[in-house]
Order: structure tokens, then sequence, then C-alpha cells
């Protein structure tokens, strides 16, 4: 048992968009109904071994303020486009969860998101630094009370099919833009070629320069073709939700 479950801790390491609480195992039990047994079965019981842990520092909006000064280069300018490792728009963070954007910082700086350019940022950053950066951008150009959105726009037949294939819903929320847990991304309205790039490096999860290393992300994204990838991202990047780039002042 003991070896069994250095294993399983080992697994859970991986997951650079699992909370360590109960909803990854009720995240886990719904992907069930519509994952191979296979898939399900090593979700279900990875969430299912993972202890209840504290969630971390405390992060400060002001003080993250102060910090971002390696992210507006990218992440300030609408429409910015990255070069590796295709030409994409990099992703909106303004309105994101915090918990998940630190989760992601974290993942890049432990390797197992392996961008270069994400990976040297993060590694200079402590966990207080993630924190407030994380705090500063979840409320950046948010204004009170979050607006109703929309209900969602029909997929077409085909779409429809791969988000019931992929149980996207069951993490990410209805609107994709709830998700089920605060370490889960809100997707809705994200720039389709980022979501795109980022569904490609789960596929390619052990691509040493770009893939991202989550068995949860990677069962999902291996069972589709890349243009059925595009085609979620797309109609996903569609979606009216919370998420913007707000463009930095010395930029506009």
């Amino acid at each position: 048992m003991t070896g069994q479950r250095a294993s399983l801790i080992t697994i859970a390491a991986d997951l650079d968009q699992t909370s360590l609480i109960k909803q990854p195992l009720d995240c886990a039990r719904k992907m069930k109904t519509s994952l191979s047994p296979m898939f399900a079965a090593l979700a279900l019981t990875v969430a299912a071994a993972l202890p209840v842990q504290a969630q971390g520092v405390t992060g400060d909006a002001k003080a993250g303020e102060g910090k971002v000064a390696m992210c507006i280069g990218c992440h300030g300018i609408v429409g910015y486009q990255a070069s590796f490792p295709e030409i994409y728009k990099v992703p909106k963070i303004a309105g994101q969860s915090a918990k998940y954007i630190t989760a992601a910082l974290e993942a890049y700086k432990k390797g197992d998101r392996k961008h270069p350019t994400m990976r040297g940022i993060a590694g200079s950053m402590s966990e207080q630094d993630m924190a407030d950066v994380s705090a500063f951008y979840a409320q950046q150009g948010q204004s009170g009370t979050p607006a109703e959105l929309p209900a969602l726009r029909e997929a077409s037949a085909q779409v429809t099919q791969l988000l019931q294939k992929g149980a996207c819903v069951s993490c990410h929320g209805d609107n994709f833009s709830k998700a089920i847990d605060p370490t889960y991304p809100k997707l809705a309205g994200q720039h389709a070629d980022y979501l795109y790039v980022a569904l490609k490096a789960y596929k390619n999860d052990s691509h040493h320069t770009w893939g991202r290393a989550n068995p949860v992300m990677a069962g999902m994204a291996k069972q589709f073709s890349p243009a059925e990838l595009k085609a979620m991202a797309q109609y996903i990047g569609s979606l009216q939700g919370e998420l913007k780039t707000v463009p930095e002042s010395r930029f506009r």
C-alpha cells in the first residue's frame, strides 16, 4: 500500500489544474459517465487519493500591481501574438481565477508546463509573488458584481458530440465560465488559437519544450484529432465570457 500511495501521489503531482480538495473527486465522478473506462478510473482514483491541503498564501492585488513588469509586455497588449511553438494570441488573463493563475505559474516553475519563456518567468517568482500577481489579474478590469452571462450559443451537432465525449462541462461548467473549482480555468471567450495550442500541448504532453503534463487533460485531448481539437477551441472561444486583455497604459 505504501508503494501504491506513493505512485498515486506522484501522478497527482502532475495535475497542474487540479485542486487538492473535494471538487476533483466530483469532477472525476462526472467524467466517468462519458470517458473510457481506463481513463475514468485513473481520474477517479487519483482524485480520491488526494489529501485535503492548505490553499497557500493569500494574494494582495495592490502588491501584485507592482510585480507584473514581466507580464505586461505580452498580456497587457490586446491581440499580442506569441511565435512559439507557433503563432497564436497569448491568453487573456484579466478576470481569470486567481487560483488557476497560481496553479499555472506553479506548473511552469515545476516544469509540468514546459514553455521556455513562461518557465523562466515563473522560476523567478516566489509563492507570494505568484499569489499577488494572480490576485491582481483576477480583479483587473472587473467592475463590482459580474454581469450575468448570456445563454450559450448553440454548438453544431459535431462540436456538441465532441464536447460531450470530452466531458468538458464536468470541470469547466455549463457555460465554460464557472468552473467547478477555482483552480480550473475559465474558458469562455478565450482566444481560440490559444485554446487550440494549449490542447495540443496536453495531447503531446511529453514534448520537451512545449508539452503540458496533466494526466486528466492528456487523457481528454488524446481522444481527438487536431481538427477536432480546433473545432472545440473555436466554439469555446466564440462564447461570451469574463476574460479580457486590459491594455497597459504605456502601450495604449
